[in-house]
């Protein structure tokens, strides 16, 4: 047998979250915080991940509360460790 290592992240489609903001947009987001956006309904906030990611499944998560779209956090250190802290109690899996 063959022991085949993990590709490297760069060849690993994104992980997004997706839940709607204090006004009832939905937010798609990826971990790292470099790509998502606002829409105006889940279709095109999946229609959006499916996009980004080449239509592989299980590549998002349903938030259940109120997320927040946040641009700033693309410029922090470790935005992947702290967006996964803030999110984990509240993962679904969809």
């Amino acid at each position: 047998m063959k022991n085949e290592a993990e590709p490297p992240s760069c060849l690993r489609p994104p992980v997004f979250v997706i839940g709607q903001d204090s006004r009832g947009h939905w937010v798609a987001q990826d971990l790292t915080g470099t790509r998502g956006g606002l829409f105006v309904n889940q279709a095109e906030a999946l229609r959006y991940i499916r996009s980004e990611n080449g239509n592989r499944p299980h590549s998002f998560v349903t938030i259940t509360g109120i997320i927040e779209l946040d641009i700033a956090r693309a410029q922090e250190t470790a935005p992947q460790r702290q967006l996964s802290a803030e999110i984990e109690p509240q993962l679904r899996v969809a």
